[in-house]
């Protein structure tokens, strides 16, 4: 019999309290000495990117929005623009740092069009690879990671160190 593979981070969004307050929110009140454990790459005074605590693929990015809005329209000008320049930066980094040929990026506006935290908009920068679906989200329901986030988020704050805002407090960081 061959071993099970384990998603075990998949259990703690399954069983786990789901919090009264958003977490985005609670992402732009912060201090920067919790980046790290909240997964957020860098805050700008508009917008943040963290990596996806519950990942459909290996370093799996959110863009969001700082003030808590469900909707692109109901961004103001600045905050608009300031989020898609944020979402285009984040999809230069991730592809140059995982060396993504492809990415999926999207919104997933209202919880009919699957959006898990339907009330504080946020957009997905996914990276994607010539043969990364395989049957294993047919038959089993599991999505294999070849990374654990912690390693991932580590990678990936080098490819955001660049970036002007705010971020976890610097480790011994070498440049991308």
């Amino acid at each position: 019999m061959k071993p099970p593979i384990w998603a075990p981070w998949r259990m703690e969004y399954i069983v786990g309290p789901k919090p009264d307050a958003c977490v985005f929110c609670e992402m732009t009140r912060v201090s920067e000495a919790r980046f790290r454990e909240l997964l957020i790459l860098v805050r700008q005074p508009h917008a943040f990117v963290c990596l996806n605590r519950f990942p459909f693929a290996s370093a799996h990015l959110l863009v969001t929005p700082r003030r808590h809005v469900a909707d692109l329209s109901e961004l103001t000008e600045e905050e608009y623009v300031a989020l898609m320049l944020l979402v285009r930066a984040t999809a230069a980094r991730l592809r140059r740092s995982v060396s993504a040929p492809a990415l999926n990026i999207g919104w997933n506006l209202g919880r009919a069009a699957g959006a898990g935290i339907a009330d504080h908009l946020h957009s997905h920068v996914v990276p994607r690879w010539d043969g990364d679906t395989n049957f294993m989200p047919v038959l089993g329901d599991v999505r294999v990671m070849p990374q654990h986030l912690e390693a991932t988020f580590a990678h990936l704050e080098l490819a955001f160190a660049d970036l002007p805002g705010e971020r976890s407090p610097a480790r011994e960081r070498e440049q991308p």
